[in-house]
């Protein structure tokens, strides 16, 4: 028995029919929807210790309930001692149910844990629609056992919508009730 995620329930029944009454689209695929979630983290120690980069994937894949693909260097860089092809973070990409699950926790769970949390700025926006946060410790995630930690580690969060412009990717994000500042 598999169960679709709450947010996206409350998203069909609610959100889909008064986004569509206030963005005054006849469709219901014209308005904007998630489309996938990329957690990232990116480690610059892991050229020199790769158990770093172990605990990095291991963390990632308890938050997310995903397994993370370790990402190599693309070029070398000789002030980094960095070389091609060396692992040097690791990601995940969320989809469907998953995403939508991820995405509650985040918005309800974690972001309230962030010391002196006074909301997400609105100005992190691509131009299409799209917003990406960074986050400085993965312990706001309670799935987290903070014993077997050995370094905090941030991670940056892409959210990738359907929405053509800023506008309307902050109009869903805001329905979804992401914490914009104001």
């Amino acid at each position: 028995m598999s169960t679709t995620a709450r947010l996206r329930e409350r998203y069909r029944a609610e959100i889909l029919p008064a986004l569509m009454k206030d963005l005054g689209y006849q469709n219901a695929l014209q308005v904007p929807r998630l489309d996938k979630l990329v957690i990232n983290m990116g480690l610059g120690e892991a050229i020199q210790n790769v158990k770093v980069l172990d605990s990095a994937v291991e963390e990632l894949a308890t938050i997310t309930g995903q397994k993370p693909v370790i990402t190599r260097a693309r070029k070398a860089i000789a002030n980094f001692k960095l070389r091609a092809g060396v692992p040097i973070g690791c990601m995940v990409t969320l989809r469907g149910d998953r995403m939508y699950e991820f995405f509650d926790r985040l918005v309800n769970v974690a972001l309230p844990r962030v010391r002196d949390f006074k909301g997400l700025s609105d100005r992190s926006f691509d131009g299409r629609g799209n917003y990406s946060l960074g986050i400085r410790e993965q312990v706001i995630f309670p799935e987290i056992n903070l014993d077997k930690i050995d370094k905090v580690k941030g991670l940056t969060i892409s959210i990738i919508t359907t929405a053509r412009t800023d506008s309307d990717g902050k109009l869903l994000l805001r329905a979804l009730g992401f914490p914009f500042r104001n």
